[in-house]
C-alpha cells in the first residue's frame, strides 16, 4: 500500500508537470515511431505470426513513407531490429529527441477469435473492461524488465486497482492526440478497409510519460484469422503504414496551418460505447467555427472551462440531463450543442472540476479554452497567459 501511495503522488506530480510545460509553436519536425515489444518480448502470438515482428515491419514501412514524402520531418525509431526496449525508455527516446509526435504500433489480441478491426488509443482512464484488458495486455511487457517495481514506482500491470491512478493524469496534449488518432482510424478504414473500432482511452505505460501528442495504434487482431491474414501480408503492412503516414501528413498540415479537418468522419470515430447518452469526447483541438457561446470573458485573457456533454438540440441550463450542475454554458460546433461548466483563469483550476463531473457520471469531461467567446487551443491559451 505504501508503494501505491508513493506511485499515486508521483503520477499526480507528473500530471501537474505535464500541464505546466510551456507551449511552443506547433510544428511537426520530428516523429518517433515505436514498434511494440521486441526481443524476448514477443507480444501477442497468432497462428502464424508474432506481434513484435508485425509491429516492426509496419513501423519501418511507416517511417519510410514519412521520410520519402515529408522531407522536413525527421523519423526516429525506438527500435529498428528485433531487440527488447523497456517501455519507459521508449518514452525517454521521444522526450530527449524533443519529438513532435509519438506513434506506438501494435497488434491487438483477444482470448476469443471473434473480435476484429483496428482501434487507436490515447492516454487516459479506461471506460470499459475491454479497454482495460488491452492496456493490461500491452503493459505486461514491464514484467520482462529488470527492477520494474522500482522503475514504475510499484505499479502492478495485472492489478485493475492500479489503473485508477491514471485518472490523476491530465494530458496537456489530449486534444492533439485525439485528433491524430482520429486521422489514423479514418485512413485505416479507407485504405486497409479494416473495421473501425474507434478512438479510445486507457492507461498505457508507454504513453504516460511522453511530453508530446502520443497515440498507440492497435492495427488489427492477431487472434482473428481474417485480420492476421492482412497483417502478415506485404500488401496489408504497406497499407497500414500508408494509412499512418497519411494521418501524420494530414495532422501536420492542419496544425501548421492553424486549422484541422472538421469532417464528420473524424468525429464519428470517438469511442462512445460506454458514455452517458448524449455525451461524447470532443476530438477537435483547433479553433472551431463556434456559435452562441455563453462564456464570460474579457477582451484579452482566456478562460478555461470543462466540457462534459453534447446534444443535437439546445438544452436549458436547468435541464435534467445536467443532473443539477450549476453554471452550465453552451456553444455550438459542427451542428452540435456542447456544454461546459466553470469559468477559470488557469487550466489547472478547471481540471479540479473534472472530479465533480465524474461523481455525477460525466466521465468523458475535459478542459477547453475560450477567448472573446470563441474556443481556442489550450496551447494558444497558455501563450496568451504568458503575455
Amino acid at each position: 500500500m505504501a508503494l501505491k501511495r508513493i506511485f499515486s503522488i508521483i503520477i499526480l506530480l507528473s500530471g501537474i508537470f505535464i500541464l505546466s510545460l510551456p507551449a511552443e509553436a506547433q510544428k511537426v519536425r520530428k516523429v518517433v515511431i515505436d514498434a511494440g515489444h521486441g526481443g524476448h518480448d514477443s507480444g501477442a502470438v497468432g497462428k502464424t505470426a508474432k506481434e513484435k515482428d508485425l509491429a516492426l515491419a509496419i513501423a519501418l514501412k511507416t517511417g519510410n513513407y514519412i521520410k520519402e514524402n515529408l522531407k522536413d520531418v525527421e523519423v526516429i525509431y525506438t527500435r529498428k531490429t528485433d531487440v527488447f526496449v523497456e517501455l519507459f525508455r521508449r518514452a525517454r527516446i521521444a522526450n530527449e529527441a524533443k519529438a513532435d509526435l509519438f506513434i506506438s504500433i501494435h497488434c491487438n489480441a483477444n482470448p476469443s477469435t471473434t473480435p476484429f478491426g483496428s482501434e487507436t488509443y490515447v492516454m487516459g482512464l479506461h471506460k470499459s473492461e475491454a479497454n482495460l484488458a488491452v492496456a493490461q495486455l500491452e503493459n505486461k511487457a514491464i514484467l520482462l524488465e529488470e527492477d520494474y517495481h522500482v522503475q514504475y514506482e510499484g505499479f502492478d500491470p495485472k492489478s485493475p486497482e492500479g489503473y485508477i491512478f491514471f485518472s490523476m493524469l491530465q494530458n496537456a496534449y489530449l486534444d492533439q492526440s485525439l485528433n491524430l488518432a482520429s486521422q489514423v482510424q479514418k485512413h485505416i478504414k479507407e485504405t486497409v478497409s479494416m473495421y473501425n473500432r474507434g478512438v479510445k482511452q486507457a492507461g498505457f505505460l508507454v504513453l504516460y510519460k511522453t511530453t508530446m501528442p502520443s497515440i498507440l495504434v492497435e492495427t488489427g487482431f492477431i487472434s482473428n484469422q481474417h485480420d492476421e491474414k492482412i497483417l502478415i501480408s506485404e500488401e496489408g503492412q504497406n497499407k497500414f503504414a500508408l494509412s499512418i503516414y497519411r494521418a501524420v501528413k494530414d495532422y501536420k498540415l492542419a496544425v501548421e496551418k492553424g486549422k484541422a479537418d472538421t469532417g464528420a468522419e473524424t468525429a464519428e470515430v470517438i469511442d462512445t460505447s460506454n458514455a452517458e447518452p448524449g455525451s461524447m469526447v470532443d476530438n477537435v483541438y483547433h479553433n472551431p467555427d463556434s456559435e452562441s457561446v455563453e462564456v464570460k470573458t474579457d477582451d484579452q485573457k482566456p478562460v478555461f472551462r470543462v466540457q462534459f456533454y453534447m446534444s443535437d438540440s439546445k438544452l436549458s441550463p436547468e435541464a435534467r440531463e445536467f443532473k443539477g450542475l450549476k453554471d452550465v454554458s453552451s456553444y455550438r460546433h459542427q451542428g452540435k450543442y456542447k456544454y461546459t461548466i466553470g469559468n477559470e483563469t488557469t487550466p489547472e483550476n478547471a481540471q479540479k472540476l473534472i472530479k465533480e463531473l465524474a461523481a455525477k457520471g460525466f466521465k468523458d469531461s475535459f478542459v477547453v479554452a475560450f477567448r472573446n467567446g470563441e474556443r481556442i487551443t489550450i496551447d494558444e491559451a497558455r501563450r496568451l497567459l504568458k503575455n
